[in-house]
């Protein structure tokens, strides 16, 4: 081996090597984009909370869901609350109560948002009350440094307990009533929320009210391939929707995970769609493990090529 070699620090699992694709969609390479910066290069990964059983829960609540909190689990037993959103965008607030959060949902990210957090709660460990961090700068490791990341901090098998909220309140301490330019901020921000509901015998499944129609979107912890394949599967055969009410609308791919949508009728609650969702939820599964003996027939690969034709990707 090199001396070269020897010394080359590790990346990140999920890490965007120079020769690849820029995951930014421009076409060009690594290097030649976001990398181009060289040594203080923002490295890109592509799937940051790789590893955590909470990974789909965190991927739903960055994208989509619009107010909940959950307590993370900290392996020093440190109490910190996670938030889909803060006052301002914040990346982290000290609660004049003694609350502490970090946010999810933020101003600016670097190209790893486990490292972001990371830096967000060692800084509201220290913080004083009252005080926020408006956004995470783009701090400079020293050559050969093991940034930390999300991952070394929490309880790595440890689910999210999520608190979904029908708005913001909760942002203040339950003895403190919003005045001047405070309520005026929490006041836009409750009137931007969809109603959104989390489906009950599934995982990281969400109903939301869009409007003219309602939605279904399910972070999958699957690889993308073996999924679009179960899902193929299931619309050859007429089953991959969750009822008559209801169709596959298409699916976005979400820091490495696959999010499929479904379309639903909106005069329906969603605890109406808690069964259809357990049962595709089955059918899904099944799917899946008959992957192994046997291979999709040419209606299943025409039907996969057209799932993958609605796709998109967000970061």
């Amino acid at each position: 081996m090199s001396k070269r070699a020897a010394t080359k620090p590790a990346q990140p699992e999920g890490a965007v090597g120079p020769r690849q694709p820029c995951p930014c969609g421009s076409g060009k390479r690594y290097k030649a984009c976001h990398g181009k910066a060289g040594g203080s290069a923002d490295v890109i990964v592509t799937r940051p909370f790789e590893g955590l059983t909470a990974e789909c829960e965190l991927v739903a609540l960055r994208e989509f869901v619009p107010s909940a909190i959950a307590k993370l689990p900290m392996r020093d037993g440190s109490d910190i609350t996670l938030a889909t959103v803060l006052p301002m965008a914040a990346a982290a607030l000290h609660r004049n109560d003694g609350v502490r959060f970090v946010g999810l949902q933020v101003q600016t990210h670097s190209g790893d948002i486990s490292r972001d957090l990371a830096r967000a709660i060692e800084w509201v460990k220290e913080a004083e009350t009252g005080q926020s961090l408006s956004v995470v700068g783009p701090e400079t490791e020293e050559a050969g440094s093991v940034p930390t990341r999300l991952q070394d901090l929490i309880d790595p098998d440890a689910a999210l307990d999520v608190e979904l909220h029908a708005d913001f309140g909760w942002w203040l301490p339950e003895d403190v009533d919003p005045t001047g330019e405070v309520a005026l901020s929490l006041e836009r921000a409750n009137a931007a929320i969809m109603p959104t509901d989390r489906l009950k015998g599934v995982t990281s499944a969400y109903w939301v009210d869009a409007g003219e129609k309602a939605h279904l979107r399910w972070v999958r912890p699957e690889p993308e391939e073996q999924l679009l394949a179960a899902l193929a599967r299931l619309s050859a055969r007429g089953e991959l929707a969750l009822g008559e009410e209801s169709r596959y609308a298409g699916s976005f791919r979400a820091h490495g995970l696959l999010v499929p949508v479904w379309d639903l009728d909106r005069e329906l609650h969603a605890r109406e769609w808690d069964e259809p969702a357990v049962a595709l939820g089955e059918r899904i599964d099944e799917a899946l493990a008959s992957l192994d003996n046997e291979p999709l027939t040419s209606s299943e690969r025409r039907a996969r090529d057209g799932l993958r034709g609605r796709q998109i990707t967000i970061r």
